[in-house]
């Protein structure tokens, strides 16, 4: 069998399984398989498939049948151009996630960023990547998700200025910060049963839901973030895409002030912003 034969075969059983974007995955497993780069693979499509990499392949493409997403059966994500470790610890991370860090790098580069429940480092990693000079903590409350964190800092050479620690949101968290960022769970208990397998069987519950109403992590943080942000300073949160005007409320309550609802590329509300006041609290710059 060649490899174009195996991809065939592999996309139509990925299809009958129900896996939206069947030919892409088996592509990309059968890169995997056969150790071959993905932008390579057309080049090698009329070759034979080798046995091992047969029984490696076959390996892959059931695992992806059984709705095991292709980025934790691979064991990395490509996320800002960078490559990321992913595990069973760690959020797989979502193509919107990138919105957070566009917004984010089109304000002003801060000091010093706190990244609250960091998973796989996905947020504090990047943007410290493209801020050489910036320095930044982060803090989730899984020791296997720190530890994914802390490799992938040290593997996008930013470890030196990035501080890894355990922490439920603020607690344990000292100093003042220019820029607090953070994907907390948003998912509301009642919605975990509907949530694709790929999501729901295979990302961390503790990162996707708070067992409420999707908004805890957002009180918490809200509540907690203007004791740790310089005036002037910002926190920028990712939200569900109906969860907007809730979130900006939370803010406005906790005394943040020019709050923005901001949306992905298909208009739907994707992250939050809201400034710490420069005056609040006796507190000058």
């Amino acid at each position: 069998m060649t490899l174009r034969e195996a991809l065939l075969e592999a996309a139509r059983r990925l299809e009958a399984a129900g896996i939206a974007g069947a030919a892409g995955d088996a592509r990309a497993l059968l890169a995997e398989a056969v150790g071959i780069a993905r932008d390579r693979l057309t080049l090698h499509l009329g070759d034979e498939l080798e046995p091992g990499a047969a029984v490696r392949f076959a390996a892959l493409i059931a695992r992806r049948a059984a709705r095991e997403p292709v980025a934790k059966i691979l064991g990395r994500r490509v996320f800002w151009g960078r490559k990321f470790e992913v595990t069973a610890d760690v959020l797989d991370p979502r193509p919107e996630t990138e919105c957070l860090i566009a917004e984010a790098l089109a304000g002003p580069k801060p000091l010093t960023l706190l990244d609250l429940g960091t998973g796989s480092g996905i947020l504090a990693v990047t943007l410290l990547a493209e801020w050489p000079e910036v320095r930044g903590v982060a803090t989730d409350l899984s020791d296997a998700a720190l530890a994914v964190a802390a490799r992938n800092a040290a593997r996008a050479g930013v470890a030196a200025r990035l501080d890894v620690i355990r922490a439920d949101w603020f607690a344990g968290v000292t100093g003042l910060f220019d820029l607090i960022v953070s994907n907390p769970p948003y998912i509301g208990v009642d919605e975990m049963a509907g949530l694709m397998p790929e999501v729901r069987d295979h990302d961390p519950r503790l990162a996707l839901t708070d067992e409420a109403d999707g908004l805890a992590a957002y009180r918490a943080i809200a509540g907690g973030a203007g004791a740790h942000l310089r005036p002037g300073g910002r926190l920028m949160v990712e939200i569900g895409w109906r969860q907007g005007a809730a979130v900006a409320d939370i803010l406005r309550a906790a005394g943040f002030e020019a709050v923005a609802v901001l949306p992905d590329l298909e208009g739907r509300d994707r992250v939050v912003c809201g400034v710490w006041p420069v005056l609040s609290r006796g507190i000058a710059p």
